[in-house]
């Protein structure tokens, strides 16, 4: 397998040699329960929690609202993001007799398969544009599956490889940390709501009340670490709607709440039981802490959504570098 020169966990401004680099399309390489040891040992995975510990440290005590660098590969991708929302708003929902799994989710996941391509090209700067085929399955992978009609955190995950592989290539930098989480993932979080709700997708491995959310995991963390230290707000007053709708506009965990509490009916301590039993946690640094434990053993440890996670040169199955 060739490798891109690159596999060190390395910073997003370090870029590889350009003739060192062989852009793959990546491919599952996980098809048994003892190949996820590969998965733990490999340079993907290093570079894959490298980069969601980075952004999880990045917005540490950050409001939404705060002052930051927004990049032209920033406004890229969120333009890039718009494109996708409004495909929706010219796929409406079709008439069909099974309430969930709307068939016209599948007319919408064609154009982006035959647009991804073109789209990341876009984003990429030009003397990058050979790596737009290989970074294209990774946003294909992040909407959800038009087979099952389903989305959860595997797909999830694939938009963080997305974004990922964009600091690989030097497309997104340093600088751009707290963008990527407020501007790009928090449009990317809209979005893919929009396509929940318009299309009725099945959450994908749902563990229904016992798992974190139906569809999500990574607001929670990132989430979190924005209330690290914070004067007043604790985790037992997220459970309380009014402090949700006072403040969702800056946090991007009770923004997730908010839009728990808008699908869901009935006492949130029986609809979402783990979210509750994380409101009784004393500090959100423990709440932040708990949740990456949670998000290793809950998504990156279990083969039913690591089997479908794909490896090419910027997230290699190659042994991580000691």
């Amino acid at each position: 397998m060739a490798e891109t020169g690159e596999q060190s966990a390395s910073s997003p401004e370090d870029e590889a040699p350009e003739a060192a680099t062989t852009y793959i399309i990546p491919k599952k390489e996980i098809s048994m329960v003892p190949d996820m040891g590969k998965w733990k040992r490999s340079q993907a995975y290093a570079d894959y929690m490298g980069f969601i510990l980075t952004l999880n440290e990045g917005v540490k005590g950050k409001k939404l609202t705060s002052d930051y660098d927004v990049s032209e590969t920033v406004e890229k991708l969120l333009d890039l993001l718009a494109t996708l929302d409004q495909w929706i708003n010219e796929t409406p929902p079709v008439d069909q007799p099974s309430r969930f799994g709307n068939k016209a989710y599948r007319t919408w996941f064609s154009k982006l398969e035959q647009e991804a391509e073109a789209l990341v090209s876009a984003v990429l700067p030009a003397e990058k544009a050979a790596a737009a085929p290989e970074i294209a399955v990774y946003l294909k992978e992040s909407v959800g599956n038009p087979t099952r009609i389903d989305y959860g955190t595997g797909h999830e995950a694939a938009f963080a490889a997305f974004l990922c592989c964009l600091c690989k290539v030097g497309a997104l930098r340093i600088s751009d940390q707290l963008a990527i989480v407020f501007k790009v993932f928090n449009r990317y979080l809209q979005v893919m709501r929009k396509l929940q709700r318009t299309y009725r997708m099945e959450p994908a491995g749902s563990q229904g009340v016992w798992g974190l959310d139906d569809f999500q995991f990574l607001p929670f963390i990132w989430g979190s670490s924005q209330f690290i230290d914070h004067p007043t707000l604790e985790p037992r007053h997220f459970i309380d709607e009014r402090v949700v709708n006072e403040h969702h506009q800056d946090y991007i965990f009770l923004d997730s709440i908010r839009f728990i509490n808008e699908m869901k009916t009935g006492p949130f301590a029986e609809h979402s039981n783990q979210l509750w039993n994380i409101s009784a946690v004393p500090s959100w640094s423990k709440v932040n802490q708990g949740l990456i434990r949670m998000y290793k053993a809950e998504c990156l440890e279990k083969f039913p959504v690591i089997q479908h996670f794909k490896f090419g040169s910027l997230l290699s199955i190659q042994p991580a570098n000691p």
